[in-house]
């Protein structure tokens, strides 16, 4: 498995979707390819914090008027 597959499959190998071949090649290259490891690191974290953003919205439910009113904010001061 080269770059360009493995970032293509990472989120199913995330979700534990991939065939025994395809993780077999999937753990490979990730052992062998330090910037993908870096890759794949990034992009689990950046999906968990975007579950907890979803979480968030339950336990706030004005989340989301606050962020328009921040968002006129900013239109107007730029």
């Amino acid at each position: 498995m080269n770059c360009h597959e493995a970032i293509d499959v990472m989120d199913d190998a995330i979700e534990g979707r991939l065939d025994a071949a395809r993780q077999a090649g999937f753990d490979e290259h990730m052992d062998e390819c330090r910037a993908c490891g870096t890759y794949l690191e990034h992009l689990r974290l950046l999906r968990a914090a975007l579950q907890l953003q979803r979480d968030d919205v339950a336990l706030n439910p004005n989340r989301d008027e606050l962020i328009r009113s921040f968002e006129k904010e900013f239109e107007q001061n730029s």
